[in-house]
């Protein structure tokens, strides 16, 4: 996608706080933390969001949520926890139409979220 923010950070055309990549995924902070903690990860290929995979992307989400765990570990947040958030179109609050998952931590967080 020629005009998709996450796309152009993941071709490395815009830079950002990179904490974590693979080939098929690259892990950065977000630029509007919501916590101490706020890092995004992203696959390297356009996927809108969650109702755009399928059966095929199976292998990709086990390592979105691995690297997420990974990630979550290496930045010292399983003591005290996190949080790991998909949002799914406009209701569900996602802002960037790119599947991204977020991990938050460093500070109690509320529920219910929304």
């Amino acid at each position: 996608m020629n005009d998709c923010l996450f796309c152009k950070i993941a071709a490395g055309e815009i830079p950002c706080n990179e904490v974590f990549s693979t080939d098929n995924l690259i892990a950065f902070h977000d630029i509007s933390p919501q916590a101490p903690t706020h890092i995004l990860i992203i696959p390297r290929r356009h996927i809108s969001g969650l109702d755009e995979i399928s059966n095929n992307d199976q292998e990709l989400m086990g390592e979105l949520l691995t690297c997420a765990k990974t990630i979550a570990t290496k930045e010292g947040l399983q003591d005290n926890g996190y949080r790991f958030v998909i949002n799914q179109g406009s209701d569900g609050g996602q802002t960037v139409g790119h599947l991204h998952l977020h991990i938050l931590g460093g500070r109690a967080l509320a529920w219910p979220p929304g």
